[in-house]
């Protein structure tokens, strides 16, 4: 056989040995990865057949089905012989049976030109497959835009990052007398899994007696069970405890409903809180296409004090909508605080490339929200902690101030200006620089013909054998004693190529502030400005009151 060709981390064929179950080419139904090839190999009980069909179909077409195909094997090797069929395009294979208990489906794809790929069913069959097959075949030729779905093809075991499962028959309305079993879990993340539903119609009735899906937080039914529901009304977002959920539905003898539609995908991958003072993450499956019919959040908390600034590494989304204008369909939106009632600081899709983002407060959060069709690369993000603090400067001196809070756990020496022999000190709930612009590795010099003293923050949050220094170029203009700050490394230096400025000066808020231009004018300046002008004054009103005289 063929090595898989899947990128890393897409899950592609396998082995499917339960009773019935769902598959589907990667990243289903977004565009396939190109220059992929995947087997499934299904087994049933020994005696029966493999019953196939087809409910999604779309992959490049050619007229020999030369470039991306899917081909269909009765039994486990390749031979010619075995081959029930090629397909390719948008025409859905008819369904299928086998002669035995296996049956093997292939996928393959070139390095040119995705499509949405397909979704298929199985299930286990009587052993009457050859029979099967050329009733529907006849069908099918008969009537050639016809193709059906076994009525009980249900359940299965799932074990991608993220998927969709809808009730049998779904919209068309469930069978009676159905049960059907979806265990999901073993995805790799190790991390709880969430559940989503798009669409609810499922018989009423007191208790859910009837008709009713169950959710059990584990890989059985003997796990606690997270909810029983029926009705109209969408289940509410279910998020598992252990990697683990089962998905049990079941309907009686008589009365039914359109079914359901839901989607899940694993939180690790979509829901993701951060506290360390820098960080960088991604969407999902990035740089490869994202899932459809995500809503994931990244909240980033920080102390106190703290504002977080967001940096766009790459993105690539769905475009625009042509109607509007407007993010309509794939976006990404960051919120000021940690819920989405927060003040909006942007919204973007397509391939922007925005400017960084810093928040007003210690929280920001990110949401990615998917529609139903067209996947993209997505994005990558890093972002970083400003440290709050409070720069100032006369003409010969540098006062840096930093609340003890902000960084609590780091030793005094780690904060040091220049050279660590200007190390901060522990003064009240500060830590405190006070140093001559004659020392700590000051320099002067002239940008836009002005002169400043220019020198270094650092801040070393190294550890573990990890080095993590962050650096501040601190600015002093001395005959206008105004000082600056702003951030040179932080998140990624090769990644970040020019300074960037941490803030800006009318985000301000009370207390000590991490604004990018923290103003300051000595007292003492001011009595004497004050003193002159009352000099002058003085002088005006004497030579007045002589020329009077």
């Amino acid at each position: 056989s063929h090595p898989p060709l899947c990128p890393p981390g897409i899950k592609c064929g396998g082995v499917l040995s339960a009773p019935s179950g769902n598959f589907s080419s990667p990243n289903f139904p977004g565009p396939y990865p190109y220059e992929t090839e995947c087997t499934w190999l299904i087994v049933v009980a020994e005696g029966s057949s493999v019953l196939l069909s087809f409910s999604h179909f779309e992959l490049e077409y050619h007229a020999a089905c030369a470039y991306d195909y899917l081909q269909v094997y009765n039994g486990a090797t390749r031979d010619r012989g075995n081959l029930l069929g090629t397909f390719c395009g948008r025409s859905p294979p008819p369904p299928f049976s086998s002669a035995w208990h296996v049956m093997a489906v292939i996928f393959r794809s070139d390095r040119h030109v995705a499509k949405r790929g397909f979704a298929a069913a199985y299930r286990k069959g009587s052993g009457w497959g050859w029979w099967w097959q050329s009733i529907h075949l006849s069908v099918l030729l008969h009537h050639p835009h016809h193709s059906c779905l076994p009525a009980d093809a249900c359940g299965g075991q799932l074990t991608g990052l993220s998927g969709e499962i809808t009730s049998p028959r779904y919209p068309e309305g469930y069978p009676n007398d159905a049960e059907c079993r979806w265990s999901i879990g073993g995805t790799g993340s190790g991390g709880p899994l969430t559940l989503v539903f798009a669409d609810f119609q499922v018989e009423g009735g007191q208790g859910c007696g009837f008709d009713y899906v169950a959710l059990f937080d584990g890989p059985t039914a003997a796990a606690p069970r997270l909810g029983r529901y029926c009705g109209s009304a969408r289940p509410p977002r279910t998020v598992s405890s252990t990697p683990y959920l089962l998905i049990l539905f079941k309907s009686d003898f008589n009365i039914g409903g359109r079914g359901f539609k839901a989607h899940f995908y694993s939180a690790g991958e979509c829901q993701e809180l951060f506290t360390t003072v820098k960080g960088n993450f991604s969407s999902p499956r990035y740089p490869n296409f994202y899932p459809n019919n995500l809503k994931c959040q990244w909240s980033i908390q920080l102390p106190p004090g703290y504002r977080v600034k967001v940096f766009f590494l790459d993105m690539e989304l769905e475009g625009r909508s042509s109607l509007t204008g407007g993010c309509d369909y794939d976006h990404l939106a960051a919120f000021d605080g940690s819920a989405e009632n927060g003040s909006l600081l942007g919204q973007w899709c397509g391939r922007e490339n925005p400017s960084p983002v810093t928040s007003r407060s210690n929280q920001l959060l990110l949401v990615l929200h998917t529609d139903r069709n067209t996947a993209k690369r997505g994005f990558s993000i890093a972002y970083v902690g400003v440290v709050p603090m409070n720069v100032s400067c006369t003409r010969t001196d540098f006062h840096i101030q930093i609340p003890l809070q902000s960084l609590s756990q780091l030793e005094r020496n780690r904060i040091y200006l220049g050279t660590p022999s200007c190390a901060a000190q522990v003064v009240g709930r500060n830590f405190k620089i006070h140093t001559r612009f004659d020392t700590c590795g000051t320099e002067s010099q002239k940008r836009n013909n002005t002169s400043i003293i220019v020198s270094t923050l650092y801040i070393d949050f190294s550890a573990g054998g990890q080095e993590d220094i962050h650096q501040y170029e601190v600015q002093c203009e001395p005959k206008r004693k105004e000082a600056s700050v702003t951030l040179i490394a932080g998140p990624d230096p090769a990644r970040l190529s020019q300074a960037e400025n941490l803030v800006d000066a009318q985000q301000r808020e009370g207390g000590v502030t991490d604004a990018r231009e923290i103003k300051s004018q000595d007292t003492s300046d001011i009595v004497f400005i004050s003193i002159c002008i009352l000099a002058g004054l003085l002088m005006v009103i004497a030579v007045v009151g002589l020329v009077l005289l």
